[in-house]
């Protein structure tokens, strides 16, 4: 009898599920650190979903970024998470030396966002002005084998540059490397991330600060598709009067196989419907369009965003 009723407990469960058409959808956004761009993006889609699809319980969780975002959603320990374009294609392709000691073949394309911009900002009273200008200084490059890091690793090679060239190499988040120059532990912080990052408009509000530049023949050197040109535009930080040319590099949000195509589908569409949202929380989301979402991905698409796209008419 004991046996019987667990049975009947069990089947009216599921009855009950089924007829809601809901079972609660646990959605762990995976973002970076709480002083870049990632993080509040991050916030807002986890607002979005939990608002937008029906049962869903959203989480956001703060980490290392792109790298790390990777490997953990191969792992099924997040359901989407904002990454850098090459870092990207390392982790389809399995590059152990940027992070990834075999190919992640789980992960699946939902959007392409909006491009992080390679800003290297240093003191105003440290004589830096031209990448040239950084030997024999002390530099933060991020957190280790983060996109960022990865991004300066790439550019520094550009420019004739390695680690050995510098007086010290730290190897911090955002807000870390923000709190050492303001100290004067620092001479210049590398930072990619959206335009008007909060880290780097801290740090221009406490210090005089230097943009320093990166010409396109550097950029080329980088021998990298998923490096572009790009500029950031005169007053995006205080006590920066002019246009700085520069890399930029573009973002995506990535899901997994195990997700399933109607929660991704909903995600993909939620976030669309609600842009604003996401500019609300950081002016770099104004550079996210549906029409680009779907171009250059250098992996496969989650059938959930490819739903998406085709009944919106941009994929064929």
């Amino acid at each position: 009898m004991t046996r019987l009723l667990r049975q009947l407990l069990l089947a009216a469960t599921f009855a009950t599920a089924t007829a809601s058409g809901h079972a609660a959808e646990f959605i762990n956004v995976l973002t970076g650190g709480t002083s870049g761009v990632y993080y509040p993006l991050g916030v807002a889609l986890s607002q979005i979903y939990s608002k937008a699809i029906t049962g869903a319980k959203t989480s956001v969780q703060a980490t290392k970024a792109s790298a790390e975002n990777l490997n953990l959603l191969q792992a099924g320990r997040g359901e989407i998470a904002f990454t850098l374009g090459d870092a990207l294609s390392d982790a389809w392709k399995g590059d152990e030396e940027a992070g990834f000691k075999t190919p992640l073949k789980k992960l699946r394309g939902v959007a392409g966002i909006y491009p992080n911009y390679i800003q290297i900002v240093a003191a105003g009273d440290s004589g830096i002005r031209t990448l040239a200008d950084l030997k024999g200084k002390r530099i933060s490059v991020g957190a280790p084998k983060s996109g960022t890091e990865l991004n300066a690793r790439a550019v520094l090679k550009a420019a004739g540059l390695t680690y050995k060239d510098f007086a010290k190499v730290e190897y911090l988040p955002f807000g870390e490397s923000v709190e050492l120059m303001k100290n004067r532990q620092l001479d210049v912080t590398l930072q990619s991330a959206g335009l008007g990052v909060a880290s780097l408009r801290d740090l221009a509000t406490a210090v005089k600060i230097v943009v320093v530049p990166v010409p396109a023949d550097v950029v080329a050197k980088v021998g990298d598709a998923a490096y572009q040109p790009g500029t950031i535009p005169a007053k995006t930080y205080e006590g920066q009067n002019d246009d700085v040319a520069t890399v930029a590099v573009q973002n995506f949000l990535v899901s997994h196989e195990g997700v399933s195509a109607e929660t991704v589908y909903n995600m993909t569409k939620s976030m669309f419907d609600n842009l604003d949202q996401l500019v609300a929380a950081h002016a770099a989301a104004k550079a996210i369009k549906k029409e680009n979402a779907a171009k250059n991905m250098p992996l496969p698409l989650h059938p959930g965003a490819e739903k998406y796209y085709r009944e919106a008419g941009l994929l064929k």
